[in-house]
């Protein structure tokens, strides 16, 4: 018997001693720690999440660059549409005949006038024949409503002129013709209005 009792007393002890080590081989809970494998994958965390937050901030500032660029568009399209609507109130304030009020001509007359009458010289490129100033052959060759003609020669306006006239509409310009100034359209040569002989008074 005694050798039977020795063997369930070594099985048991076999058993226990089995049953003893395996919460001891078991893994460590998550509070326990995971040594330095634990401390690698903390760390991957670390970089993942700072990684997202600074793509995070990234797309933010991306969108709000996208909403900048946005409200900067939108500003110069209304920029370029009240442009567009002041000049074609300016085109539409050029009426044919009745662009030069009597001001505009009076100011006109008096520089050139003061600059040119009496006994000094016609304004530059006209020689005094006792024609009131016209080149040979260019008495009065323009009409309003119609293009100018090609053969006539045409002259800068000068600036103290210039500045006291409305500034000329988008897409026409101020020519002296002889003794005359007109406002004219730059691609048909159109003549809108004229002061004319300016040497009188």
């Amino acid at each position: 018997m005694t050798a039977i009792f020795q063997l369930r007393t070594l099985l048991a002890l076999t058993l226990a001693a089995a049953l003893g080590a395996g919460p001891a081989l078991a893994e460590k809970p998550e509070w326990a720690g995971q040594g330095k494998g634990g401390k690698h994958a903390e760390k991957a965390d670390k970089h993942a999440e700072k990684q997202i937050e600074k793509a995070e901030k990234r797309a933010d500032k991306a969108d709000k660059h996208a909403e900048k660029a946005e409200r900067k568009a939108d500003k110069h399209a209304e920029k370029a549409g009240r442009k567009a609507d002041k000049q074609a109130a300016r085109r539409a304030d050029v009426r044919v005949g009745s662009f030069f009020s009597d001001d505009h001509r009076v100011v006109a007359r008096t520089y050139y006038t003061q600059h040119y009458g009496g006994p000094k010289a016609c304004p530059p490129g006209l020689a005094k024949k006792n024609n009131g100033c016209l080149p040979p052959g260019q008495a009065r060759k323009w009409a309003v409503g119609q293009p100018l003609p090609r053969d006539v020669v045409v002259y800068a306006v000068p600036r103290p002129v210039l500045v006291q006239l409305p500034p000329a509409p988008v897409g026409y310009r101020y020519v002296r013709v002889a003794s005359d100034i007109l406002l004219i359209a730059i691609g048909t040569q159109m003549v809108v209005d004229g002061i004319s002989d300016l040497m009188r008074m």
